[in-house]
């Protein structure tokens, strides 16, 4: 089946391809997908997306994803709100969720520090985090910024940030995966699992 350079079926590929992950081969087998799908499974898609789009921003406090004007996690007087882990991007926060062995508050910096790319400290509005501080019950954030030039630079300034508060700035340990042979870790990640060992 040729496909028209100008076709309404080339315009969703395309717009398939931006998708990260997203080749033109895996492009083109969803567009097919679509393509081949009952009418109301399609429009069901495309009322999901219209819906994420129109219903979801993000939460006033922590900058997580919210349907309202705080998300589930800042609402929830179940959490502890003396510790207040610290990630990059919404998708890492729902990753240590299913991990579930975090139950304190979070804060999204929706970014890292990267001066090259000009993003620096008022793009991921390090000062909100830095606010959430004043006359609050936190007594430790979490930097779980990503093991990256970016991630190490945004964790030692935010740390140089909150340490006038008077609260415990803390970062997560890097090391060896479970199950995985020591012989075959990197030299970066045999050293940062030295570096983050623990008493026994």
């Amino acid at each position: 089946m040729g496909i028209d350079n100008q076709g309404l079926l080339t315009r969703l590929i395309r717009e398939l391809v931006r998708l990260p992950g997203i080749g033109q081969k895996t492009a083109q087998r969803l567009a097919f997908h679509i393509l081949k799908a009952e009418k109301d499974d399609a429009l069901r898609l495309a009322e999901a997306i219209r819906a994420v789009k129109e219903g979801l921003s993000f939460c006033r406090q922590c900058r997580n994803i919210a349907e309202h004007e705080l998300c589930e996690f800042c609402v929830d007087p179940k959490r502890d709100r003396t510790k207040i882990l610290v990630v990059e991007e919404p998708s890492t926060l729902y990753a240590i969720e299913r991990a579930n062995g975090f139950r304190g508050l979070y804060h999204v910096l929706l970014g890292s520090l990267s001066p090259l790319d000009g993003i620096g400290p008022s793009e991921i509005r390090a000062q909100d985090l830095a606010d959430r501080l004043k006359d609050s019950e936190v007594e430790e954030v979490i930097l779980a910024t990503n093991p990256t030039i970016e991630g190490e630079a945004t964790a030692i300034y935010l740390t140089k940030l909150l340490k006038p508060f008077g609260v415990r700035v803390t970062r997560i340990a890097y090391g060896i995966p479970v199950g995985m042979d020591i012989e075959y870790a990197d030299e970066v990640t045999l050293l940062k699992s030295i570096e983050g060992r623990r008493d026994l």
